[in-house]
């Protein structure tokens, strides 16, 4: 006779989620507002990205920023000063955000008004990936410093992403970084992610990512 009970209730959990982030995706259609998933390890450069991204279109579209973090405002504060609206959420300790949390925050920003807004999610490779926050699309960034096995060691990352900013490039030559290699593995996870090297920094490769999102914002609204 069993001494105790097993329940397996990650699949429930899950889908409970799954089934939130498509009416939340409902929502933000019917709203068309486009809502991009910003994913990387912390120190990667996703506040310095969301800057450059900011600048790049903020005279064509409304932007609003969610800045997630387990603790401290002190992207948010940064994000503020480009005149984009912005929202700090704090996770309470939690290494990710899932549709529920998503959806409040959203309704916290307003998205009336707002054409593109960006998640940037809590700095982690594993805990985001397992949970759709309702998002348009996911993008990713991998930085120079952090090595080009990083597909092979978190390959959930890279197969649930539509793009891969590989960011730091300026610093290519100071790290013993592949490039081609890099491109070889995320390709082999994933065949239809967009790979995009940029430099936050020197703002090479901005172009190209603004150009990208542009192109799916205008998608969102059209379909």
């Amino acid at each position: 006779m069993e001494k105790f009970k097993v329940l397996e209730i990650k699949q429930s959990v899950f889908e409970d989620n799954d089934r939130q982030a498509d009416l939340l995706r409902e929502e933000l259609k019917k709203e068309k507002t486009f809502l991009l998933n910003l994913m990387s390890s912390p120190g990667s450069g996703k506040t310095t990205t969301v800057l450059r991204t900011i600048n790049a279109l903020k005279d064509e579209m409304k932007i609003g920023v969610l800045e997630a973090d387990i603790d401290s405002d002190v992207d948010a504060l940064t994000v503020s000063k480009t005149g984009a609206k912005v929202i700090q959420l704090h996770t309470g300790g939690m290494c990710h955000l899932d549709a529920d949390m998503t959806k409040q925050g959203l309704l916290g920003l307003g998205t009336e008004e707002i054409d593109f807004a960006i998640l940037e999610n809590v700095g982690n490779l594993v805990c985001p990936a397992e949970f759709d926050t309702g998002a348009s699309k996911n993008a990713m960034i991998l930085s120079v410093p952090e090595g080009h096995d990083k597909p092979l060691k978190y390959p959930l990352m890279f197969s649930i992403v539509d793009v891969v900013l590989i960011n730091k490039i300026d610093a290519i030559d100071y790290f013993d970084f592949d490039l081609e290699a890099v491109k070889k593995y995320i390709t082999k996870i994933n065949p239809n992610a967009k790979i995009i090297p940029i430099s936050a920094k020197t703002g090479e490769g901005i172009d190209e990512w603004a150009d990208w999102v542009r192109a799916q914002v205008k998608g969102w609204n059209e379909k």
